[in-house]
């Protein structure tokens, strides 16, 4: 193998995921050339409505943000696909297949506010925003007397809508975007000289995204010169944490835009130590969520997503 074209997204995140993928490939293969290939999403061209609603304005039923990028692997135009992993469906067509994850950021949500008191200290009836349906549920279980709105655009945006904002005193984002894009710092985003605070959420609690803080490396299924490259930079450890809960995901028939929250997490030492899976599913016209978490062996990742789910419906029924 001489050459490999990456695929991505156009955003500052994406191309530094994109970075990251196109590093650890160089590391190890300093003589392969690779060609970086930008492609606009549908989530990237639909800016003008909420995120929960892309797919069915643009007729999908899944994939906004992934989707232009497979049929750029299906064509042949690209051979590795650059992802956020929160962003891809729980199940994929059996022509594509996940060849690698990189080793995980935090995968936590952050509250960035104009003051230092975090989510504790915002005032009653404050205006909050995020794009995830998740977030929006989570927080209104936690706060139901802030005023949650819709936000879009990609981290930088967001951030100087939240700076320029007279209503806005509030935002949600994965803390993993800001750290790649470096712009935390001792627990402040700067942002044109304006300093916003930063509060890491309790993940026990604010139950991240399935696959969040991870980059994931989709190849077209038997493209064995795309796998063996990417078996190469493969992080072991979080390929075993996102097919859990990924898997947990497609259990329950779960999109990216479903509010679910679900994170694993290595519990005891060693490759192979026990996994403890975590879980919280908003219901429809539930604003109570259904919280759950199992232990199970570090080998049987997909395994114990059916445990949990298991659990959740046994408790749910008692």
């Amino acid at each position: 193998m001489k050459s490999i074209i990456l695929g991505t997204r156009g955003s500052a995140l994406a191309l530094a995921q994109a970075e990251m993928a196109e590093s650890a490939l160089r590391a190890v293969f300093p003589d392969l050339n690779i060609k970086r290939r930008v492609i606009k999403t549908t989530g990237d061209r639909r800016t003008d409505i909420p995120l929960s609603e892309v797919a069915r304005a643009a007729d999908m039923d899944k994939g906004v943000f992934t989707k232009e990028l497979e049929v750029s692997l299906q064509n042949g135009e690209i051979d590795i696909a650059v992802h956020s992993l929160k962003d891809m469906p729980s199940l994929l067509d059996e022509e594509f297949s996940i060849a690698a994850v990189l080793p995980r950021a935090s995968r936590r949500d952050v509250l960035i506010g104009k003051e230092s008191g975090g989510l504790k200290g915002l005032r009653h009836g404050a205006k909050v925003a995020t794009s995830s349906v998740r977030r929006r549920r989570l927080l209104e279980s936690m706060r139901p007397d802030l005023e949650i709105v819709d936000i879009r655009g990609n981290v930088p945006t967001r951030i100087h809508k939240l700076r320029e904002s007279e209503e806005l005193e509030g935002l949600l984002l994965a803390k993993a975007g800001l750290c790649r894009l470096d712009l935390l710092h001792d627990g402040v985003v700067d942002s044109g000289g304006k300093v916003l605070y930063v509060e890491e959420l309790d993940e026990t609690v604010f139950v991240p995204a399935a696959g969040q803080g991870a980059v994931g490396l989709e190849i077209r299924s038997g493209d064995m010169n795309a796998l063996n490259a990417c078996k190469e930079v493969n992080d072991g450890n979080t390929m075993r944490l996102v097919a859990a809960e990924r898997r947990f995901l497609a259990l329950l028939g779960a999109g990216c835009e479903t509010p679910v929250g679900v994170a694993a997490e290595i519990e005891e030492d060693g490759e192979l130590g026990k996994i403890r899976l975590r879980a919280v599913v908003f219901e429809d016209g539930e604003n109570v969520p259904l919280r759950g978490e199992a232990l199970g062996a570090g080998d049987d990742p997909e395994g114990l997503a059916v445990k949990l789910l298991a659990a959740m419906k046994d408790s749910k029924s008692s």
